[in-house]
């Protein structure tokens, strides 16, 4: 018996339509990233481990994909190291390579390689794959697109700013309505400092980036697991619980962290964005959260998040300062920020919102009924007239009854048919139907072409 066909769990297969609406996606987000002034470039879908590991945190690491070596792959492992079965390490010796986890990695390790052909700063884009090693849910899949843009060799709080105005010319070409929320890295390290255990900051921001997730009690909980004295969970709990205005928040954490040099330059950087995106007249309501860590170690200045508030669906953008990424491939002192677009989660939202527009998902707009070889042969400049005016066209290939060019046309949602016998050609014309009304009219191809482009 044949094995029945199957794809790993975590992936999908997307078919035409869906293709469209991807596209669709893709084509809005690259166009605001050209009207910003950012370039595209792209790195392999695999890279070295020795590039990928230890970048994103012990979590980070252990979802990360790793590659067999190519050919005997189990020649350079004893038989001692097998009959062990420590899978770390076995992982070390018979996996060089590993399948991308991000995006933001492989750029650094690009901008570091290629340091002497960039014109700093450098403004790039970069939209492909990433895989993580994750347990597949609604909404989170194993192998998914990123959409990022990062700006390298700026420290300027202008890149942060130009960032969040992109977010929100993005989210407002989709219709969606978000919620952009806003940290920073200095101000929870600085937090970690008032509270008494600076050397705990990834531990703390990792803990209460799942606020939203687990609540608060288990937040505290896993502070505790992870040595956090009690005194100090106590006074983090009104700083995490904060509300009111972004004014509000800026004034209360600004008192609590007078002791903290790090923590105050967090907040001046916040104020400044704030301030400045308020005269840029956003669409969408920024708001600071003191919650939001956004669990990579490498950020250490803004972070950014982006929720939908129409639907229940998780962060669908995020990103930050990470001022010294570069540094681990042999480059310090390169400040960079960026940010990600989760192109998966979006589909699955303008799916769930209804927000494609017609003509995204409209693929040919005419097809010709084919009646045979003459009537083909009379048929055929014309179709090559609507194509180079910009008219998808397609040209039935055989002939068929025409039940079944009609359903075809039906089933792919082909607004019109033309039709051309006898009487079209004496005359020099076509007939063009309506599929939607069930009209026909007699028309010239100029007459033709009008019509379809109205």
């Amino acid at each position: 018996m044949a094995q029945k066909p199957s794809i790993p769990k975590g992936t999908r297969d997307f078919g035409p339509e869906e293709m469209a609406k991807r596209n669709y996606i893709f084509n809005t987000i690259k166009d605001v990233y050209a009207l910003y002034g950012f370039q595209q470039i792209e790195t392999p879908a695999m890279e070295t481990l020795q590039t990928l590991m230890g970048k994103y945190g012990e979590e980070g690491d252990k979802l990360l994909f790793k590659i067999l070596n190519s050919g005997d792959y189990l020649s350079k492992v004893s038989d001692e190291e097998l009959h062990e079965r420590n899978s770390l390490h076995l992982a070390a010796s018979l996996c060089e390579k590993g399948l991308r986890y991000d995006l933001t990695v492989p750029f650094a390790r690009y901008v570091v390689m290629h340091r002497d052909e960039l014109q700093l700063p450098f403004k790039r884009y970069q939209i492909q794959s990433v895989w993580r090693a994750d347990r597949p849910q609604k909404g989170r899949y194993r192998e998914f697109y990123q959409c990022d843009a990062d700006i390298v060799g700026s420290d300027s709080l202008l890149n942060e700013i130009e960032l969040m105005q992109i977010v929100d010319t993005v989210f407002t070409q989709f219709g969606i309505k978000v919620q952009i929320k806003i940290n920073n890295r200095k101000i929870l390290a600085g937090i970690a400092e008032i509270i008494g255990e600076p050397d705990k900051i990834v531990d703390i921001t990792v803990a209460i980036d799942k606020l939203d997730k687990i609540g608060l009690d288990h937040v505290n909980a896993e502070l505790k697991a992870n040595g956090i004295s009690d005194e100090a969970i106590e006074k983090l709990q009104p700083i995490i619980s904060l509300e009111g205005s972004n004014e509000a928040k800026l004034n209360v954490i600004a008192g609590v962290l007078q002791g903290s040099e790090t923590g105050l330059k967090g907040i001046e950087e916040i104020k400044f964005i704030l301030d400045t995106l308020q005269s840029t007249g956003l669409n969408n309501e920024i708001q600071l959260d003191l919650t939001l860590a956004r669990g990579l170690n490498y950020y250490t200045g803004a972070i950014f998040e982006v929720k939908a508030l129409d639907t229940s669906i998780g962060s669908i953008t995020g990103g930050g300062r990470y001022d010294n990424l570069t540094g681990i491939f042999g480059m310090p002192g390169l400040s960079g920020v960026g940010i990600s677009f989760g192109a998966d989660r979006i589909y699955d939202m303008l799916n769930t919102l209804n927000l494609y527009p017609k003509e995204a998902t409209n693929a040919t707009q005419v097809l010709f009924i084919n009646f045979g070889e003459k009537e083909t042969t009379y048929c055929l400049p014309f179709v090559s007239q609507l194509r180079k005016a910009g008219i998808r066209t397609e040209l039935f290939p055989d002939k068929a009854k025409m039940k079944k060019q009609m359903g075809y046309a039906n089933a792919k949602h082909i607004p019109f048919v033309v039709l051309a016998g006898e009487n079209e050609m004496n005359e020099g014309k076509l007939t063009l139907k309506d599929m939607q009304t069930g009209e026909q009219t007699l028309v010239t191809i100029e007459e033709l072409t009008t019509t379809v482009l109205k």
